[in-house]
């Protein structure tokens, strides 16, 4: 997974990649050329006085270190922007694939866990890409480059390198072995302690309103814990890697001069010949901790790359058809044929044999008991699910067949639970429609019953919203969502359960109002309130997924059981009010 997700998003930059590993070589390169040098000045300087070898020497020695230095800025420069560039095109990616799922798949990642994917997974898998620009490249050419060296200093010293790596290689590996389930667990962890975090921010009012601080407290508290505790198992571990690379560093260093000095009293090899043969081996046990150092970081951007892949290779449960059927003439006739949709897994379907058609000019409601499929059916409309049996047409063509584009192009919707964004106002309004002029936005504010209040802000139209709205009132924030689905002017509109936040009087000023807007127009209201819809031209009841009444609201007093029970039930409140 890990290979695969670089291999894509680093394709576009070979350029700046290629120009890091030759900087990378020339630095790598300069570096091992130091130690030879130091030995010449020492052997053939220092060992015979001669203070002219010691000066040329000492220039060339600076020379190369000058380009080793320009050499390590410059790749370490490319290497970052090419990590930047890979962080910021997995992120655009996987917010662009997020965009394309229906709710079903936000569902099963759950949201806590697709923003941890893409902040903190992404996170990682690029700092893998910083330090493999930074040290990985420049590893194995050191390593391969000391052991060469060494040898030709003094290849009778070479058995410290056939003990001192392959001892290094056992010891990291061992202990990387251990930290990798670690990893996987540790990323869980941080899905369950965002989600809890976000639940608690989300739902403040309820925790308070019922006091449940302590409790949600403790429940974070256990959700950190866990984390901790995870974190300290691999941190364990972690700190375990570092002494013993040491170790071994030190104790290779110390048989070297053991062995080396003996070598040296015997004639064998020559004292800046050694001290160049201890750096090369230093060298080559850096590399290798090197390579350690990004095998503690390979592990655990290999599991945010499966889990950044999961997401990128899930596709949507709702899909744009493959050839896209020409539109047609955007008139605004729904058409329910045969409908029946079951969610993943259910033992029974949330609606069965759902047949009826909503006309322009005409107000179609869906009114029924909790739970009864109300909002799964008006979310059929707009795709944001898919039937599993029969049709749901629009303007005669199967909604399946539309390009997604297109059929979100003639809807209107007011979801249950009006939803605004950071912003202000005017910005939220031209949510549907960006070339809206100010006359077009007061004149929808204007019907949704919301002119008076946004007059009263300091700004007017741009007057500033938090995020989801949460500077506004609840019902503020309904009638602006009404307001720009009327600024969008499409020739369907879906008020699901829209009305709910508003009085009654309120509430029927506003139908009053949009009235004349929508009557070129499909109005389908989902609502609980009987006043609401009693003026609708054909009320759809609905009671256990299936409709047991269609039509006007004398009517269905008479003939619909269900509906004159509904009625009955809050007629009662309505005149106590």
């Amino acid at each position: 997974m890990l290979l695969r997700l670089l291999r894509t998003y680093l394709a576009p930059y070979k350029a700046p990649i290629g120009a890091v590993i030759v900087l990378q070589l020339i630095g790598t390169i300069a570096s091992l050329y130091l130690p030879s040098l130091n030995a010449d000045v020492i052997d053939d300087g220092v060992a015979k006085g001669d203070i002219g070898t010691i000066w040329g020497l000492g220039g060339v020695m600076l020379a190369v270190t000058a380009v080793q230095i320009v050499c390590s800025i410059a790749a370490v420069y490319f290497g970052a922007k090419v990590a930047m560039a890979f962080g910021r095109d997995v992120r655009q990616g996987l917010f662009d694939k997020v965009g394309t799922f229906a709710d079903r798949e936000v569902q099963h990642f759950t949201p806590a866990s697709l923003i941890t994917r893409n902040t903190n997974d992404v996170t990682q898998v690029q700092t893998l890409v910083v330090m493999t620009f930074t040290l990985l490249v420049m590893a194995p050419i050191m390593c391969i480059g000391g052991i060469i060296m060494a040898l030709r200093q003094d290849a009778g010293l070479s058995w410290l390198l056939l003990v001192a790596v392959p001892l290094l290689l056992i010891c990291i590996g061992a202990i990387v072995i251990k930290m990798v389930p670690g990893f996987r667990v540790m990323q869980k962890k941080l899905d369950n302690i965002n989600r809890v975090m976000r639940e608690q921010i989300t739902g403040i009012r309820v925790v308070r309103a019922f006091v449940r601080e302590p409790q949600e407290t403790k429940r974070f508290g256990v959700a950190n814990d866990e984390l901790a505790r995870v974190s300290l198992r691999v941190g364990r571990l972690m700190a375990l890697m570092f002494p013993v690379v040491m170790l071994i560093l030190n104790a290779s260093s110390v048989a070297v001069l053991w062995f080396g000095g003996h070598r040296v009293n015997t004639d064998t090899i020559q004292v800046g010949s050694l001290m160049a043969f201890l750096n090369y081996l230093i060298q080559i046990l850096m590399s290798v901790m090197m390579a350690t150092f990004m095998s503690v970081m390979i592990p655990r951007a290999a599991v945010s790359a499966e889990r950044i892949k999961e997401v990128l290779d899930t596709e949507s449960s709702v899909q744009a058809p493959e050839s896209a059927v020409p539109a047609p003439a955007a008139v605004g006739i729904v058409e329910f044929a045969d409908v029946e949709f079951s969610y993943p897994g259910a033992d029974e379907p949330v609606l069965t044999n759902i047949s009826f058609s909503a006309r322009p000019g005409q107000t179609t409601a869906v009114i029924g008991s909790t739970g009864s499929g109300k909002t799964t059916l008006i979310s059929l409309i707009p795709r944001l699910f898919d039937v599993t049996g029969g049709r749901v047409l629009l303007d005669g063509l199967d909604v399946r067949s539309y390009d997604p584009d297109d059929l979100w192009a003639r809807i209107g919707l007011i979801p249950q639970k009006a939803f605004l964004f950071s912003g202000t106002v005017a910005s939220n309004l031209r949510y549907g429609n960006p070339d809206a002029t100010d006359e077009e936005l007061w004149d929808a504010l204007r019907v949704a019953q919301s002119e008076d209040f946004v007059r009263a802000m300091a700004q007017g139209l741009e007057s500033p919203i938090s995020q989801g709205g949460t500077n506004v009132s609840g019902g503020q924030r309904q009638r602006l969502a009404i307001a720009r689905a009327l600024v969008k002017k499409p020739p369907v509109y879906l008020f699901d359960d829209s009305f709910s936040a508003l009085d009654v009087a309120t509430d029927a000023r506003l139908r009053a109002a949009l009235r004349p807007r929508t009557r070129d127009a499909s109005v389908i209201v989902v609502a609980q309130r009987v006043s609401t819809i009693r003026d609708a031209d054909s009320i759809v009841v609905l009671d256990n997924g299936r409709i047991v009444g269609i039509g006007r609201h004398h009517d269905l007093l008479d003939s619909c059981p269900t509906y004159a029970e509904i009625v009955e039930s809050q007629m009662s409140v309505e005149e106590a009010a």
